[in-house]
């Protein structure tokens, strides 16, 4: 059975200014996803699905797809608004994907094993891949389970602008309890980090809460689960119809209640970096290469 990661690489970046999925980071012209790739490929996974838009299927195969395929399994799912459920028809001006429940969903028919699911454009770092492995075979025993990868919030947030996190409450024995979507997170100049969604001043946050970071761990009976999910917040009046996204934390933190789902949050020492502003890119430029030069990783991916 094949260990399969599902990269989600179709956001359209506009915090960021383009396509941040594929800009070239790393000190040889690496994007980040190679370095997600390249760690899990040496963590033991076989299959690689991305969820891309069909206008970057020729451009993103001739960056990463093809070269990678000569390594792992790949496959291609194509988030677009024809794959909605249901029929169901956007507004005719919305331009933004339906977030990252959608681009899951988009690949159900791909995936039938325990999967993983990232970001494109995280850096999770070496042991994450380590854990998650361990943790899919574990899903395959069957059982409402699931897992995910948490990293601290003031390791999380960026100096250019305000990010959204899932804030994670856990039990005793390391299972998630709740996930909470926060919107607005920002440091402030005196240290503090603070929700400003709905109050200007902010609202306090524990700068060693968990968060999630979209490294999820699921069994293939979750696309049944997340497709009901989805048609009911496609149906949903509420909210922007031109802006609401349908998200992970919440379909979990949806499932955690209604179905008993049981989400394992896996130890590790990984260190998370990303870029959701253009002026995040220097930073984890320096951060990649310092891992090329000590050693983390080959001179060049």
């Amino acid at each position: 059975m094949d260990t399969t990661l599902l990269i989600m690489a179709a956001g359209l970046g506009s915090r960021y200014g383009g396509n941040k999925q594929v800009d070239h980071i790393g000190p040889n012209g690496e994007i980040l996803m190679e370095y997600s790739i390249h760690d899990a490929v040496e963590a033991g996974f076989t299959k690689v699905v991305f969820v891309i838009r069909r206008s970057m299927d020729e451009m993103f195969r001739e960056i990463i797809g093809d070269k990678i395929a000569k390594k792992v399994k790949v496959s291609y799912a194509y988030q677009e608004y024809d794959s909605l459920p249901g029929g169901f028809v956007p507004p005719a001006d919305r331009t933004k994907p339906y977030g990252t429940v959608h681009a899951v969903m988009c690949a159900k028919d791909l995936i039938h094993e325990p999967f993983a699911v990232i970001n494109a454009d995280d850096y999770y770092g070496k042991d994450a891949f380590v854990a998650m492995a361990d943790s899919l075979r574990r899903l395959r025993e069957g059982g409402n389970k699931a897992s995910m990868v948490a990293y601290y919030l003031k390791n999380t947030v960026s100096k250019n602008g305000h990010v959204t996190r899932g804030v994670c409450t856990t039990d005793d024995a390391g299972h998630l309890v709740r996930v909470t979507e926060t919107y607005s997170i920002l440091p402030f100049p005196d240290g503090t980090i603070r929700d400003i969604h709905d109050d200007p001043d902010g609202v306090i946050l524990d700068p060693d809460a968990l968060v999630s970071m979209n490294l999820w761990g699921f069994a293939p009976s979750f696309f049944e689960y997340g497709m009901k999910y989805l048609r009911d917040f496609l149906n949903d009046p509420s909210g922007d119809p031109l802006k609401k996204e349908c998200l992970l934390p919440a379909l979990v933190d949806h499932l955690m209640h209604t179905t008993g789902l049981q989400v394992e949050v896996l130890s590790t020492k990984a260190v998370w970096f990303g870029v959701t502003y253009k002026e995040d890119k220097a930073y984890v430029a320096g951060e990649l290469k310092k891992l090329h030069e000590n050693g983390s990783y080959p001179p060049a991916l």
